[in-house]
């Protein structure tokens, strides 16, 4: 009799320390594995996202920069006056603030689409930076990064 008793204790034991156990477990296996899932959207979501500065030019007066982006990648990207623009002489660039951020300050950029709604694969947008006065001539540095961390850089003088 007390071989059970001792038996029947041990085995509830043992089922009390494995219910610990996957209890305590279980969550940390939960969480990790949410976690993998959630890295893993973002780095397909950076796979699938490329732009290609294509061309910079500024305006007779320089005041004022255009500046075409592509959207080489295979997703659509969304958020654009969310985006970094960097522009600057190559000495001395800048994050220049979207218009809807800038409180009026200059300079300050903002875009139109191409051709298209959205800014899908295959479009183009265009960037404008707008200047209160001319900026100085020389060599200028030029980087968009899109709200998901993808970038190009970009030089051209004027």
């Amino acid at each position: 009799m007390e071989k059970t008793i001792t038996t029947a204790l041990l085995i509830l034991a043992g089922v009390v320390s494995i219910v610990f156990v996957f209890n305590s477990v279980y969550p940390m296996v939960n969480r990790s594995t949410e976690a993998m899932v959630s890295m893993s959207e973002t780095i397909d979501n950076r796979m699938q996202s490329s732009i290609n500065i294509v061309h910079a030019a500024n305006s007779t007066d320089r005041k004022t920069v255009y500046i075409w982006v592509k959207n080489v990648g295979t997703s659509r990207i969304v958020s654009i006056d969310q985006s970094d623009l960097f522009f600057g002489l190559t000495t001395n660039y800048y994050e220049v603030p979207n218009v809807n951020y800038a409180g009026g300050a200059s300079p300050s950029w903002d875009y139109e689409l191409e051709n298209g709604a959205e800014w899908l694969p295959g479009n183009t947008i265009k960037i404008t930076i707008t200047y209160s006065t001319a900026p100085n001539a020389g060599t200028y540095y030029l980087k968009l990064v899109i709200p998901n961390g993808i970038s190009d850089e970009y030089f051209f003088s004027m």
